[in-house]
């Protein structure tokens, strides 16, 4: 005698959490820092004010969990950068910096309001420890990589050198979306450029 087939469950959609940041980050590209409000966010996501508080106390700290998670998404791409180059030496990591960077910009697209986002973390002393963190996060983890490949320079050379390469490269990938006067793939290829210089540098 067939089985009869087990109920498919139905696919669950985003947490009220995840549909709150998502609509706050679209709201945030549509009406800016100043002008977004929890009020808002909730008529949009269609959750009642306390369900909103229930997460956040605030509209900053909702703009600061969506710096947090788009940081984390471009900090696993990273993590995968590292590992993907590992066996190239410093070399490799030099070599492939553009992959990177597009990466790192494309993930920043892909985020509901993502560009405006990173814009919001420049406006704040509340929201820029943020991005603080994170750049030192990144810079923590290219200098664990670089490090054994250039065993002459002392870490803290490598650490300010790679420390400054990782803000320059956020900035450059800004100029994607605030820079109309030059193309997308030269802002890309020449920021590359750049740092490859300055990453093979290191090396004796």
């Amino acid at each position: 005698m067939a089985r009869p087939k087990a109920k498919e469950k139905p696919a669950r959609g985003p947490s009220t959490r995840e549909r709150l940041l998502d609509t706050a980050g679209l709201l945030l590209a549509e009406v800016g820092m100043e002008r977004i409000s929890t009020n808002m966010i909730c008529e949009r996501a269609g959750v009642t004010p306390p369900a909103l508080y229930y997460y956040f106390a605030d509209k900053f700290e909702i703009i600061i969990a969506l710096g947090e998670r788009l940081m984390d998404r471009q900090n696993e791409a990273l993590v995968r950068w590292l590992d993907r180059h590992a066996s190239g030496g410093l070399r490799a990591y030099a070599e492939n910096t553009e992959e990177l960077l597009r990466e790192t910009a494309e993930i920043t697209e892909a985020e509901p309001g993502g560009v405006w986002i990173e814009r919001a973390l420049h406006s704040s002393p509340r929201l820029e420890h943020v991005r603080i963190e994170s750049h030192r996060y990144v810079t923590g983890k290219l200098t664990d990589a670089f490090a054994p490949f250039v065993p002459s320079r002392p870490r803290d050379l490598i650490w300010l050198r790679v420390r400054m390469l990782v803000e320059f490269g956020y900035v450059a990938t800004e100029m994607l979306h605030a820079e109309s006067g030059i193309a997308r793939e030269a802002v890309l290829a020449e920021t590359a450029r750049m740092q490859k210089l300055a990453t093979l540098d290191l090396l004796d």
